[in-house]
């Protein structure tokens, strides 16, 4: 016989507190089915909500043959008596159940998402990660993600930087070589912004030291495993420097925030994807671009380093410094935007670096041009027409301090955290030359 539904419901309590709960104690848990396992006697749900998964112990009959109607990833309330059992997630369960679906009997996902490692290709992935997020690994993935943005904010704001969210719809298309993607904007042409650089640095007119966490847009036609036309992108300006390097340091405290941010807020989610957070060295270590080209035996007049150059020359830092990072300084100026400072007593460097993380570009940055005669003269030599740019160049005009930022791509940092072979794995819905859905 069915037992009877409470007349009172149990206060809900998440899966990974059930323990907290005396034993004898009626609770309530809610969330998917993730796994049924039907023996001889006895029936066992494995129930996932956000906080990890719950054992409920089933013997009634009639409860057994509802649980026969419900298939994985319905959504159910549970409501039983706690039991203490060392062999349980957790090392408690619940027996004596009553079960009550809060929706109809879902479809079968695409594969099962209760097997400890996801058995469907990146493809049936991404056509349908409505559903194939749920898997623990992939949700794991982004919780890394979220405890980095989480961390990037707490790093920045204990250092008084002000939060900001610029336009991501903008009317010119001039900050840099990136192909832009065009917005019918009421007749005109508009711009999904590629960046929110021109917007933080007017900013920094305002606020001195602003940061930003939002979606950017390239619609460069790449199609590797390491370019996407939308990724998010963590911002940060800063006023009042002297050069590139007090920017460097601050990112140095940005990042060293992300990996406490995981290391306090999701350090679940890396035990299971058997992440080795870095270690943040007090100061990163840094090589001139001529010095970088000439390590790796690359020609000397190269405008850039190839991603066999960015590798070689982690596997260098790593040897040399322990580290996993590396800055990279002084990029030739014909590779930088028009706002970038020169490297003073040498233009043809620019006071820029990009920080290479395990082999991989995850930052770009550097100092800012700060006086309008300087920026007269980058636009004649770009040949840009700065009516186009009047609004950003009007806070110049008006006095803007020497300046610098960076920015940090949020699925390159969890992708190389994660050793992902392709920055799709870990981004929620990628979008890419040829995806648009869902």
């Amino acid at each position: 016989m069915q037992p009877t539904r409470p007349t009172t419901r149990a206060p809900r309590v998440l899966a990974r507190d059930l323990t907290a709960v005396r034993p004898g104690e009626r609770a309530t848990l809610a969330g998917w089915i993730h796994r049924r396992r039907v023996l001889a006697s006895v029936t066992f749900l494995v129930l996932r909500d956000r906080s990890g998964l719950a054992q409920v112990v089933v013997k009634d009959r009639e409860t057994v043959e509802q649980l026969a109607g419900l298939p994985e990833e319905t959504v159910v309330e549970v409501t039983g008596s706690v039991s203490a059992n060392e062999s349980a997630p957790g090392g408690a369960e619940l027996v004596e159940p009553v079960v009550t679906a809060l929706t109809e009997p879902a479809l079968a996902p695409p594969t099962e998402l209760w097997r400890p490692t996801f058995g469907a290709g990146l493809p049936t992935h991404l056509d349908h990660a409505a559903v194939t997020l749920r898997h623990p690994r992939h949700r794991a993935a982004w919780q890394l993600a979220s405890a980095s943005m989480r961390g990037f904010r707490t790093a920045l704001s204990t250092r008084e930087f002000t939060e900001i969210a610029t336009p991501k719809l903008v009317g010119t298309a001039t900050e840099s070589g990136a192909n832009v993607f065009t917005v019918d904007y009421f007749g005109r042409t508009a711009y999904l912004a590629q960046s929110p650089q021109l917007y933080k640095q007017m900013l920094v007119g305002v606020f001195e030291r602003v940061f930003e966490v939002g979606p950017v847009f390239r619609a460069e036609p790449h199609d590797t495993v390491r370019h996407l036309a939308q990724y998010t992108s963590l911002d940060a300006e800063l006023g009042f420097i002297r050069d590139h390097r007090d920017v460097l340091a601050v990112l140095r405290e940005a990042v060293a925030g992300m990996v406490e941010g995981i290391r306090e807020h999701a350090p679940d989610a890396a035990a299971l994807l058997g992440v080795e957070l870095p270690q943040v060295p007090e100061e990163f270590p840094v090589i001139h671009f001529s010095d970088a080209l000439a390590k790796v035996g690359a020609d000397p007049d190269e405008p850039d380093l190839s991603p066999a150059h960015e590798r070689a020359l982690s596997e260098w830092a790593k040897a040399a410094y322990g580290s996993d990072f590396l800055a990279v300084e002084g990029y030739p100026m014909g590779k930088r935007p028009f706002y970038t400072h020169p490297q003073p007593g040498d233009e043809r460097w620019s006071n820029s670096f990009d920080l290479l993380f395990r082999g991989l570009e995850l930052t770009t940055g550097g100092q800012r041009l700060h006086r309008p005669s300087d920026y007269a003269a980058a636009l004649e030599r770009t040949g840009t027409d700065p009516s186009v740019l009047a609004g950003y160049l009007d806070a110049f005009a008006h006095g803007m301090p020497p300046h610098g930022g960076f920015a940090i791509g949020l699925e390159r940092w969890v992708g190389r955290l994660t050793g992902a072979e392709n920055i799709r794995e870990v981004t929620l819905f990628p979008r890419d030359l040829h995806r648009l859905e869902p």
